[in-house]
């Protein structure tokens, strides 16, 4: 999309390669510039960032049940083998172990930080991120914010973004089925991490 000087107009471009000028401040504009040309890591690179993990840091866990960082905390200490910390300025124990007040707290640097916080919140903690060293972001399903996401990768960070770690991991290791449904598999089977 590119500004013609002076005319207050864009350029665009549609899916079907056709061009043409809209008014920049048409809600035609503002939906294009809205939405999403940034791409995280492939399905077969998420199974590798989760293979390599051993701990896991949920940033913005609640210990409210009905919460679904809570459903995630739950899910990561009974069905993985992750060390799990969790980070809550205001709790001091979440599932029965103790909730850090930030990333800086934690006993460990953890190999992914899981993120349930709003949009605006992610560049902030990218930063804390990057200020303890660790190497992947994971912000959770239905939190999108692309410009921290490229701020983050231009800092070497590994960013997953709109994706829920419970999912993926359950997904990953026949929990579930692709689209995201229970498959009913019940295996005695070592699962893969």
């Amino acid at each position: 999309m590119s500004a013609e000087a002076g005319s207050g107009t864009e350029t665009v471009t549609l899916a079907n390669g056709l061009t043409c000028a809209i008014p920049s401040s048409s809600p035609l504009a503002k939906l294009l510039k809205s939405q999403r040309t940034w791409v995280g890591p492939s399905a077969k690179e998420r199974l590798g960032i989760l293979r390599r993990a051993r701990s896991i840091a949920i940033v913005g866990a609640s210990p409210n049940p009905a919460r679904s960082s809570y459903f995630v905390g739950t899910y990561l200490q009974q069905s993985s083998s992750y060390r799990v910390y969790f980070v809550n300025p205001n709790a001091t124990e979440i599932l029965g172990q103790k909730a850090y007040p930030d990333l800086a707290s934690l006993p460990e640097v953890p190999d992914i930080v899981d993120v349930f916080r709003k949009a605006s919140d992610i560049p902030s903690v990218i930063d804390d991120v990057l200020a303890i060293g660790a190497s992947t972001v994971w912000v959770q399903l239905g939190i999108w914010n692309e410009e921290a996401a490229r701020y983050g990768e231009r800092h070497g960070l590994t960013v997953v973004m709109d994706r829920c770690i419970k999912v993926e991991h359950a997904r990953f290791h026949g929990g579930l089925h692709l689209m995201g449904f229970d498959t009913g598999v019940i295996s005695a089977k070592k699962q893969v991490r």
